[in-house]
C-alpha cells in the first residue's frame, strides 16, 4: 500500500518499476491514448503508475515526503551500460523571484534536495509507453557536490541580479546548469527585474555529466575508474569555487615544459609517437590535479568540461584553429538551434592549457577557465543557420580553382573564417573519401554523401578573447 507522506514508501513503490514499461505497470487501458509531448512521459507516470494529477507547484511532488519525481531517459554504451541521453532539467527559473532567495531557502532547494528518479530506455521505434524502465532510486547529493550546487546556485543568482538573465549559460557554472526551457517563439521570453532585456525562459538543470555519474551509482557501475580533485569537502570551505582549486595547482609549474612536469611525475612517452603532445599533456594534467593515470577526472566528468591544449608561438600566433568533431548533415538538417549539438557546445565551460614557445620549447604558460559570451554564441548561431541552408538547398558545391601548379580544389559555401569573426566551417576528413550522408543530394556533385566537415573556433579569436584576456 503506497503511503504518500512517507519517502520510504514511494521509494519502495518506485522500484516495483524496474524492468516492465508503463504499459504493463499501470492498471488502465492505453489504446486511446496518443502521448507525444516531451514531458509525456512523466506526466503518464505520475498521472497512472502515483496516482496523482502533474502540476506545476513550487512544492515537491510529493509534499508531505519532501520528494521530486523526475523521469529521464538512458542511452546504453557499447559495453552494456548505461547513460544519460540528456540533462534532468528540473524547475523553472522565476527571474522576479530568485534574487530575493538564499540558497537554503530558494524555491530549487525546496523542490529538489531529494529526488525519486525513474531512468527509461529511450528507444524512437516504440511508443513510449512501451519503453523499458531500468534505474529507480532516490538520490540526495553528497555533501561535496552540495557545495558546489550551492555555488553554481548562487553564481546564477548574481547573474540574474546584475540585469543578465539574457546571457545566463549554461557555461556559468559546474553541475546546476540554467538551460533553456520552452520554444524559441517570443512566448518563452521573460521579464527579468534588473536589464531591460527580455530573457529566455530557462530552468535549474543537472548537467548530463553529473546526470551519468547518478546513473553509474545508482547501477553500482565500478566508481574505482573515478579520480577526485577535491578529497575533502570542506576544501569547498575556504575556498570559493573549483576553478580557484584547479588554477592554484596548476601555478606552480608555470614556465616548465610538458617534458619537465612529467619527468617530475615520472612520466614516460615516445617522443616520436604521432600523438605525444596530446598524450603528454593529458598526463601531466592528471598528475597535476592528483590523479592517477588510469582513472577520469570526476569532477569534470560530472560539469562536462571541455579540456583543450593549446601551442602558441613567441608572437602569440596560434597556428591553428580549435576543431571540433565532424558533424551529420543529416542531423542539422532534421533539429533546430535550440536542440543542436552545437548550441549545447557554445554552452559548455572550457578548461583550456596554453603551452608557449620560449624560442627552443614549448613551456607551460597559463591555464583558463572559459566559457563562450552571450554576443558570441549569436555569432556561432549565425554560422550554424547559414550551414543548415546550405544542406537543405543542397548548394554546398560553389565553384572549382585552379592553382598555379594547375591542381582544382573545390569551392564550398560554407562560411568560412574571413566571414566571421568567431566560427567558421571546413573540412577535417584525412581526404575527400572520406564523407558522410547527405539529406539532400548536392547540387553540383549529384551525390547523395559529402566530404566530412567540422565546425572550428577561429585561431585568431581563441587569441585575442581567450589567451590575451
Amino acid at each position: 500500500m503506497l503511503d504518500t507522506t512517507s519517502a520510504d514508501s514511494i521509494i519502495e513503490f518506485a522500484k516495483k518499476l524496474k524492468g516492465k514499461t508503463l504499459r504493463t505497470a499501470c492498471d488502465v487501458d492505453f489504446d486511446e491514448f496518443k502521448i507525444n509531448d516531451k514531458g509525456g512521459y512523466g506526466k503518464t507516470a505520475e498521472k497512472y503508475y502515483f496516482n496523482y494529477e502533474p502540476n506545476s507547484d513550487a512544492e515537491p511532488d510529493f509534499k508531505e515526503a519532501g520528494l521530486e519525481l523526475k523521469c529521464s531517459p538512458l542511452k546504453t554504451l557499447k559495453n552494456g551500460d548505461f547513460r544519460s541521453k540528456e540533462r534532468l532539467v528540473l524547475n523553472i527559473i522565476n527571474y522576479l523571484q530568485v534574487h530575493k532567495e538564499d540558497f537554503e531557502s530558494s524555491s530549487f532547494w525546496k523542490k529538489n534536495a531529494h529526488l525519486l528518479l525513474v531512468f527509461y530506455l529511450h528507444d524512437r521505434d516504440l511508443n513510449l509507453l512501451d519503453y523499458i524502465i531500468k534505474l529507480v532510486d532516490d538520490w540526495k547529493y553528497p555533501s561535496e557536490d552540495l557545495k558546489i550546487i550551492k555555488h553554481d546556485w548562487e553564481t546564477i543568482n548574481q547573474k540574474i541580479k546584475e540585469g543578465k538573465a539574457h546571457e545566463l549559460s549554461e557555461g556559468d557554472t559546474f553541475y546546476l546548469g540554467a538551460c533553456t526551457k520552452g520554444s524559441t517563439a517570443l512566448k518563452s521570453f521573460r521579464e527579468q527585474p534588473f536589464g531591460k532585456e527580455k530573457a529566455k525562459q530557462r530552468a535549474y538543470s543537472l548537467k548530463q555529466g553529473y546526470v551519468n555519474h547518478i546513473i553509474a551509482s545508482i547501477a553500482q557501475e565500478e566508481t574505482a575508474v573515478y579520480g577526485k580533485i577535491i578529497e575533502r569537502p570542506e576544501v569547498l570551505d575556504i575556498v570559493q569555487s573549483i576553478e580557484e582549486i584547479v588554477i592554484s595547482k596548476f601555478q606552480p609549474f608555470y614556465g616548465k615544459s610538458a617534458e619537465e612536469i612529467a619527468e617530475k611525475f615520472d612520466l614516460h612517452f615516445n617522443p616520436k609517437a604521432k600523438n605525444y603532445f596530446a598524450s603528454i599533456t593529458n598526463a601531466v594534467l592528471k598528475a597535476i590535479l592528483g590523479i592517477e593515470q588510469d582513472k577520469t577526472i570526476e569532477e569534470f566528468e560530472k560539469a562536462d568540461i571541455q579540456v583543450k591544449t593549446i601551442r602558441v608561438e613567441k608572437n602569440n600566433r596560434i597556428e591553428q584553429s580549435v576543431s571540433f568533431p565532424a558533424f551529420d548533415f543529416i542531423q542539422i538538417y532534421n533539429e533546430s538551434w535550440r536542440e543542436s549539438e552545437l548550441k549545447d557546445l557554445t554552452e559548455k565551460k572550457f578548461l583550456f592549457l596554453f603551452f608557449k614557445n620560449n624560442g627552443n620549447e614549448y613551456v607551460f604558460d597559463k591555464v583558463k577557465f572559459w566559457n563562450m559570451p552571450f554576443a558570441d554564441r549569436n555569432e556561432v548561431r549565425k554560422v550554424w543557420l547559414r550551414t543548415k541552408k546550405i544542406i537543405q538547398t543542397g548548394e554546398i558545391v560553389k565553384g572549382y580553382k585552379t592553382d598555379k601548379n594547375g591542381k582544382i580544389s573545390r569551392q564550398l559555401n560554407f562560411p568560412k573564417k574571413t566571414e566571421n569573426n568567431v566560427w567558421h566551417v571546413r573540412p577535417h576528413g584525412q581526404t575527400a573519401l572520406d564523407t558522410k550522408p547527405l539529406p539532400v543530394m548536392e547540387k553540383e556533385t549529384k551525390e547523395m554523401s559529402f566530404t566530412k566537415q567540422c565546425f572550428w573556433m577561429n585561431w585568431d579569436y581563441l587569441r585575442d578573447e581567450i589567451y590575451l584576456k
